[in-house]
C-alpha cells in the first residue's frame, strides 16, 4: 500500500466546474466578449494555470473549436484570435478576485471522495493536494470542505513551478517525509499525466472530471476509474502497486 496519495483539485476531488463557469461568464461578460459559454465548454479550458487559462478562454470566447483549445498558448498563439497580453491580464484580474469570492457557491466534493480520503487516515496513508488553481483558493476550498483530511495542501504560485513541471510533487514529498516511490498521484486531465510522469511516480486517472475518457486514453492514461469506490479499491489494496503493474482503462479493467 502506498505511504502517500497526491490528488488534483479540480475535477478529481471537487466539483468546482459550475462556479467555474460562472466566473468565466462574468469576466468575460465585463470584457465585452461572448460569456453564455456552458460548464461543458468551459471545464476543456482549465487545468493548466491560470494564465493559460485565460488565454484558453479568450480563444473559446472568438470560436476556438473545443479540438483546438487544448493547443492555445503552445502551437496556437492568443493572438490569432486578436487578443493582447493585455486583454490576458485584464481577463485574470476579473476573473480572480470573482472566482475567489464565489468559489464555494456551488462547489463541493464528488460523492464518495471523503469517505474515501477518511479511509486513507484511518490505514495511515498520508494525503495532499497539489494543484494549478491559485495557491490561496487551494488553501481556501482545502481547509473548508475537507477538514483535517489533507497534512498538505498546495497550489499556483510566483515561488513554485506549475503543473506539470515535478516541483510541486517533489517539495511535497519532501515535507511529507515520503519517498517517490512509495507515492501516488491522482488527477482528472493530461496535465496530471504529464506531472506524473516527470515527478516519476505512477499516477491513476479519473472519469469523473473535467476530461473525457477517450482524451485521457489519447494523453497516455494508463489506469482510469471510473468511481471513487474503484479508487479505494486501489489505493487500499496492500498486495499491490496498481499502477505500476498494469495498464488498464475503466471499470472492466479491474
Amino acid at each position: 500500500m502506498y505511504k502517500a496519495v497526491i490528488f488534483d483539485m479540480d475535477g478529481t476531488i471537487l466539483d468546482t466546474i459550475t462556479d467555474i463557469t460562472d466566473s468565466v461568464n462574468y469576466a468575460l461578460a465585463r470584457m465585452g466578449e461572448r460569456h453564455d459559454f456552458t460548464a461543458d465548454r468551459v471545464k476543456l479550458c482549465f487545468g493548466s494555470g491560470i494564465r493559460a487559462d485565460m488565454e484558453k478562454t479568450l480563444a473559446l470566447s472568438r470560436g476556438c473549436s473545443d479540438r483546438d483549445i487544448e493547443f492555445v498558448g503552445n502551437s496556437i498563439s492568443v493572438s490569432s484570435f486578436g487578443f493582447t497580453e493585455k486583454d490576458v491580464d485584464r481577463l485574470e484580474s476579473i476573473f480572480n478576485p470573482y472566482y475567489t469570492a464565489h468559489s464555494r457557491n456551488h462547489t463541493g466534493p464528488y460523492e464518495g471522495i471523503e469517505p474515501l480520503l477518511r479511509k486513507l487516515k484511518e490505514k495511515h496513508v498520508l494525503t495532499a493536494v497539489a494543484s494549478n488553481k491559485n495557491d490561496g483558493d487551494v488553501k481556501n476550498l482545502s481547509d473548508g470542505l475537507f477538514p483535517g483530511l489533507f497534512s498538505l495542501s498546495m497550489g499556483n504560485s510566483p515561488a513554485i513551478h506549475r503543473k506539470p513541471a515535478p516541483d510541486m510533487i517533489d517539495r511535497i514529498l519532501q515535507e511529507l517525509g515520503v519517498p517517490r516511490i512509495e507515492a501516488l498521484y491522482v488527477g482528472d486531465s493530461e496535465v496530471d499525466i504529464e506531472t506524473a510522469k516527470n515527478s516519476r511516480v505512477p499516477c491513476i486517472s479519473v472519469a469523473w472530471g473535467f476530461r473525457t475518457v477517450e482524451f485521457l486514453k489519447n494523453h497516455g492514461a494508463s489506469v482510469i476509474v471510473n468511481r471513487p469506490e474503484e479508487l479505494a479499491s486501489l489505493l487500499l489494496d496492500s498486495e499491490q502497486h496498481a499502477c505500476g503493474q498494469s495498464h488498464r482503462h475503466g471499470a472492466s479493467g479491474f
